[in-house]
């Protein structure tokens, strides 16, 4: 072989080899980035070309694959209830990705998940046509409906949990959308709409909306004073007057009404009545730091994985001492996510141990094998079964004659706390109206929920948490026990 020919079959070899090498560096090594990669809209297609699984409530599904046989997707996603499940369930959709459940466990709803590869195999062998697996939630069909019937056309949102397990049964932000609009690919009219809808249909109010939480705070409040040993009993005296001078300040804090008795008040009373007075001095005096380490007990300063992630709630630890009283009574700087004040009365109903929410109970196969099953998690002993039972007396004393009448079940024990939230420039905006409470039936607690309203009156003096949150609570609380 002369040497031109020679040069020219190393250099042609030489080539091969880069080929071959450059192949197995994109098979063996990149393949799962290209695969993955959002430019790829083969992904995109193959999620599409067979039924997707379902999200079940109650056991029946909310959600359905449905044949389109398009050019590009041969299914499409759809709701039942859309509207009603949305901050559950989220969207899935062919132009604008995915999110909240339907997103968090696309690998079990379409069937790619590493769990299933034995049945997948199976279902390719024989011939029968992949599909996803399913979805079971936590979520209690009537518990969601009187919820989102409460909540109505009001701006809002409502939490229930039950206390014994963190179980999420209800999860509701209004006002809502209806998925279905946005899971083809055709129109992007409804898209656009939704994300330039000043109201934010899309915005999950009870996970991802932190608000002042009021006078629910009180809870928190009268928690850190029975464990740092400030008071001892719900009957316990205080030391108050009529109104009281912000620390450092000139500043009066007053109460809603002059008439209401609330100098030296006992706790109880205090709480029944919601006296600013009792709860802004009582936390300026036990200060920043011992509400900050006892919040932070009940989950506060923290996400929380449900597994839909939640805005972390806040208190401050760094108020000057008039701030802190503020903070005390759910103002100035504190700030709650419906869950966390869920959270609250969960722990409190416990007797004091906080339980992990969460909204998926199991994951399954096509052919409802179980792949997974939650397990129950303590998040913390929020307050001692001790607090607990205090704060239970003080929480029944608000509802059977305090200011949260409206929440009174026959033959059960209610417990709970209004509160009503100012906001906006000098407090111009349309207060806040919360309710939080759980019910107990015998021994066992199996409900807590919390009731926020953003703007449920025309004038702020109509406003408050007894007269507008605490029914939307009484309802959602009679789907859980059956009354």
């Amino acid at each position: 072989m002369n040497k031109p020919i020679r040069r020219v079959s190393v250099f042609c070899l030489i080539l091969i080899m880069a080929l071959l090498l450059r192949t197995n560096w994109i098979q063996g090594v990149q393949a799962d980035s290209y695969a993955n990669s959002p430019y790829n809209d083969r992904v995109k297609y193959d999620r599409y070309a067979y039924p997707r699984g379902n999200i079940i409530v109650g056991g029946q599904p909310v959600t359905q694959s449905n044949f389109v046989n398009g050019y590009r997707y041969k299914y499409k996603t759809g709701w039942t209830d859309g509207a009603m499940y949305a901050p559950v369930t989220g969207y899935s959709s062919q132009a604008y990705g995915s999110n909240q459940l339907e997103q968090l466990e696309d690998p079990i709803l379409s069937g790619t998940d590493d769990r299933l590869f034995f049945r997948n195999t199976l279902d390719m062998l024989t011939g029968k046509q992949k599909q996803g697996g399913d979805v079971v939630t936590t979520i209690n069909a009537k518990a969601q409906k009187a919820a989102f019937d409460g909540l109505g056309d009001k701006k809002g949102a409502a939490v229930a949990i039950d206390p014994r397990t963190g179980a999420i049964l209800a999860l509701v932000s209004t006002p809502s959308y209806d998925p279905s609009t946005i899971a083809g690919t055709t129109d992007d009219t409804a898209w656009k709409s939704l994300n330039a809808d000043p109201n934010q249909p899309m915005l999950n109010r009870a996970l991802r909306q932190t608000y002042p939480p009021g006078s629910t705070f009180k809870l928190v409040t009268a928690a850190t004073a029975f464990e740092t040993g400030k008071f001892q009993s719900p009957d316990d005296q205080t030391d108050t007057p009529q109104t009281y001078t912000l620390p450092g300040t000139n500043t009066q804090l007053n109460n809603d009404s002059p008439d209401e008795p609330c100098t030296n008040a006992t706790l109880k009373d205090a709480l029944a009545i919601s006296c600013n007075t009792v709860f802004g001095k009582i936390g300026a005096e036990l200060g920043s730091q011992k509400l900050l380490a006892q919040a932070d007990k009940f989950g506060f300063n923290n996400t929380v994985d449900t597994p839909i992630r939640s805005a972390p709630s806040v208190f401050p630890n760094n108020s000057s001492p008039d701030g802190t009283a503020m903070d005390a009574i759910g103002q100035h700087n504190t700030a709650a996510t419906p869950l966390q004040m869920a959270m609250v009365a969960a722990a409190i109903a416990n007797n004091g141990k906080l339980m992990q929410p969460y909204l998926v109970d199991e994951e399954r196969s096509a052919n409802s094998t179980t792949i997974s099953k939650h397990t129950e998690h303590e998040m913390d002993q929020a307050i001692s079964p001790a607090t607990a039972q205090k704060l239970q007396q003080m929480m029944v004393a608000v509802v059977q004659d305090g200011t949260g009448k409206k929440a009174q079940i026959n033959g059960v024990e209610v417990g709970g706390k209004t509160g009503t939230a100012q906001h906006g420039q000098g407090n111009s905006g349309l207060p806040f109206a919360w309710f939080v409470s759980y019910a107990k039936v015998g021994d066992n607690a199996p409900v807590a929920v919390a009731v926020v309203v953003e703007d449920g009156a025309a004038s702020s003096n109509e406003i408050s948490g007894g007269s507008i949150a605490a029914p939307i609570a009484k309802s959602v609380m009679q789907a859980v026990i059956g009354q």
